[in-house]
This record gives structure tokens, C-alpha cells and sequence, in this order.
């Protein structure tokens, strides 16, 4: 029972260590980067399709005011600064494969400038679809691209992403300091 209770501590250790790395691993130095735009409130979330080619929400929709400032995420180089589908989009690339893309941007950069974080690149267009505010900013982040594409939630990049863990009674020993009343997967309240 005891032994139960120390490889569940420790892998609690090893995890909330792994928690705390990753972010840096996944992203590099997170405190690279910053907002798009001042006081991001966050009007739709992301959330990732199950197979890449299902419907999904591959970003977040950001409250914005038409003709707000848009600025770059982090350093990196313009990748694209035009229109897709009618809707003007600016995409960049930054190290480490990680391409962060903005819509709907009118762009003040070019395809292949260099930026630095907290540049301007454009400005807030009204019109973005399914935004329940007067005007959206979507952001969204990939790393890779084509088939090996792997979309990420933006607002790790800021650090603003909480992940939970639910504890889990092993071999029913209950657990202090609160977490007692927590059941593995599958088992009512």
C-alpha cells in the first residue's frame, strides 16, 4: 500500500515536472512572445479537430475593434501578407518552424520582411465570420506545415494556457490534502 503511494508521488512529480518543461520545449523561451493585441479577451477557443482534416477551430477569436493595431507574436519573417478566400490573412514564420497566422489583417508588412515582437503588421478588418463581437482578431499557431502540421492552441505562447490534472485513487488509497473525493475515469460521483 505504501509502495502505491510512493510510485503515485513520484509520478506526480515526474508530471508536474514534465509540465513545466514542456511549455519551453514545445514553444522555446515563451517570454518571446506577446499578445497581437492589448488585453486579449478570448470570444472563441481553440479547439483542435480529432483528424486534421475535420472541422475544428485551429486558433482563437480575439475581441478587437475595427482598425485595431495588430502586432507580431514574436520574431520572425513575413511568410505571407494577402488575401485568402477574399479575407485578408498575414502569416509568420519563427523559429523553430512555428508559423503564427492573423485574420482578418489589412497588412502594413510585406511577404519576406523580418519583425521583431510587438511590430505592427496590420490592422483589425470588421467582418470576420462567427464573431460574436463588432470585429474578431483570429490568431492561430502551427508548427510544421503540410501533413506534418500540428496546430496549437496560440495562447500558450503567452503562457496563458492552464492544463488540470485529475488525481486518481491508485488501488483505492485515498489521497490527502483534498483530493480524496476524486474518482478514476468511469466511476459516478
Amino acid at each position: 500500500m505504501l509502495r502505491v503511494l510512493m510510485t503515485a508521488v513520484g509520478e506526480l512529480c515526474v508530471v508536474t515536472l514534465l509540465l513545466w518543461l514542456l511549455p519551453a520545449i514545445a514553444f522555446g523561451d515563451d517570454t518571446r512572445f506577446v499578445a497581437p493585441i492589448p488585453s486579449p479577451e478570448v470570444v472563441r477557443g481553440f479547439d483542435p479537430p480529432e483528424q486534421r482534416w475535420l472541422p475544428g477551430h485551429r486558433g482563437v477569436d480575439l475581441t478587437a475593434t475595427p482598425g485595431a493595431a495588430v502586432r507580431a507574436a514574436g520574431d520572425g519573417r513575413v511568410r505571407f501578407a494577402g488575401e485568402v478566400a477574399g479575407r485578408p490573412v498575414v502569416s509568420i514564420r519563427h523559429t523553430d518552424d512555428l508559423i503564427t497566422t492573423y485574420e482578418p489583417v489589412r497588412a502594413s508588412v510585406r511577404e519576406g520582411q523580418s519583425v521583431r515582437h510587438g511590430t505592427v503588421i496590420g490592422v483589425v478588418v470588421a467582418g470576420h465570420v462567427g464573431c460574436p463581437a463588432v470585429a474578431c482578431l483570429h490568431w492561430g499557431a502551427r508548427r510544421g506545415s503540410g501533413r506534418a502540421a500540428v496546430y496549437l492552441n496560440p495562447m500558450a505562447l503567452l503562457g496563458a494556457v492552464r492544463v488540470r490534472l485529475k488525481p486518481v485513487e491508485p488501488d483505492g488509497v485515498r489521497l490527502s490534502g483534498g483530493l480524496g473525493d476524486a474518482r478514476p475515469a468511469g466511476v459516478p460521483r
